[in-house]
């Protein structure tokens, strides 16, 4: 697959991770590559979702350029624009790309390039636009065109030192790109970004310092705090989840190489660029729930302390799905406890996560792995190495509550405090 992958990203295909090919994985995946539209959906009913010879062109306003896109793409040399920047950016330096296959699943991530200078600020008013012009072939062999405008207004930062500094410690509450910073979107784009530099550069070292550049400047710029004191660091709720999203993909399969072989690490890189915001979210930092005795189903932390012997886990990674029991859990079901008539919500309680596990599942493509395991058993790894190391072999417990990991990596506490610290530095 390592060898194959340009091939597969350059044509729009498909990419599905089997032990062999008579597994259900690879068998439900298969069939759900020629799925088709319900009956009553509009001028699509009963056809394939899939379409073919698909083409992206962007179109842009001359304040800013293209300068790239990352995705199952390939540039198309022949349009060079007056809108193509020379800072590229994945595979830049056109403004159109070749899609080859694709589905309603299909993702490219667009990535543009300011041309306005600095020190010129734009007229009040002015307002920019994109759009999107997207070709392809119907499955029932029509050639369709669609065109996706975007208009909105230019935010012109204040030019003059006492207007900056006014700004600043107003901590820039009215600046629109701060107000409507979108960091689920913004976390994708980087981890699109990263991803594409580990096939460049030689060193994923590189890499996770550029992830931890690019952090702290956003922190230094967004947050607000005072020079050189940690304790007024403050970040919005729009920034407020951004560096923990960093935090997991610095520990993700896709910049930690470790126990997976380049055709497992070419295959989830691959799924990250072509997926979208949720999906990828997902794979960067999984969801975790949580169900015990003490009420419905709850979201838990991804960290170690959300682990207790008498709770059940379902944790989604996109490519897994894990149903994790507790020691309790497990030592009670080993006992046939839910076999027994009085016992009936012991039974309900093992069954909920298996059902939820299954909705996952059949919404999927590719189909994800399906892994139930216990605590201290040797599959229980696939959920551990996932959560936050807020306990570790080092740790205090006196004990409190949670599982030990076993690891070096820092927790997201110590992460945070490091950021802060570098942020705050003038």
């Amino acid at each position: 697959l390592l060898e194959m992958r340009e091939l597969v990203e350059a044509t729009g295909g498909l990419v599905v991770l089997g032990d062999s090919f008579g597994q259900s994985v690879f068998k439900e995946s298969l069939r759900r590559v020629f799925a088709r539209y319900a009956d009553d959906v509009p001028q699509d009913g009963g056809t394939m979702t899939m379409a073919f010879a698909a083409s992206l062109e962007v179109l842009t306003s001359r304040e800013f350029k293209v300068s790239g896109a990352i995705g199952p793409v390939t540039s198309l040399p022949y349009k060079n624009g007056p809108n193509v920047s020379e800072l590229e950016i994945g595979k830049g330096g056109t403004n159109a790309w070749s899609l080859g296959g694709i589905d309603p699943s299909t993702t490219v991530a667009i990535y543009f390039d300011i041309s306005n200078p600095g020190n010129t600020p734009l007229p009040e008013g002015k307002r920019r636009y994109i759009q999107f012009l997207t070709k392809y072939q119907h499955a029932s062999g029509r050639t369709r065109l669609r065109a996706t405008t975007l208009c909105g207004p230019w935010f012109n930062p204040p030019q003059k030192e006492g207007d900056q500094q006014a700004a600043q410690n107003e901590g820039m509450v009215h600046n629109p790109v701060k107000l409507s910073f979108d960091q689920e979107a913004a976390a994708v784009l980087t981890a699109r970004q990263a991803v594409f530099q580990t096939e460049t550069d030689d060193d994923v070292a590189d890499v996770l310092r550029w992830v931890d550049r690019s952090l702290i400047r956003l922190c230094s710029k967004f947050a607000e705090y005072t020079p050189d004191d940690v304790n007024t660091f403050r970040l919005a709720p729009e920034f407020s989840l951004y560096p923990q999203f960093m935090f997991h993909l610095r520990r993700s399969q896709f910049l930690q190489l470790f126990n997976s072989s380049p055709d497992e690490a070419s295959y989830y890189r691959y799924i990250l660029t072509r997926e979208g915001t949720t999906n990828s979210l997902v794979m960067i930092q999984p969801t975790l729930l949580s169900y015990s005795f003490n009420g419905p189903p709850q979201a838990a932390l991804l960290d170690a302390e959300s682990v207790r012997a008498d709770t059940i886990l379902l944790l989604d990674t996109f490519f897994h799905v894990v149903v994790f029991h507790g020691e309790t859990v497990a030592a009670w079901r080993e006992q046939r406890y839910h076999e027994q008539e009085e016992h009936a919500s012991f039974r309900a309680l093992l069954e909920a996560p298996q059902a939820d596990a299954q909705l996952i599942m059949d919404a999927r493509f590719p189909v994800p792995r399906y892994i139930v395991c216990d605590q201290h058993k040797s599959e229980a790894r696939f959920l551990m190495a996932k959560l936050n190391p807020s306990v570790t072999h080092n740790s205090n417990l006196d004990g409190g509550a949670g599982a030990q990991v076993n690891t070096d990596d820092v927790s997201l506490r110590v992460f945070m405090e490091h950021l802060m610290k570098l942020a705050v530095q003038p």
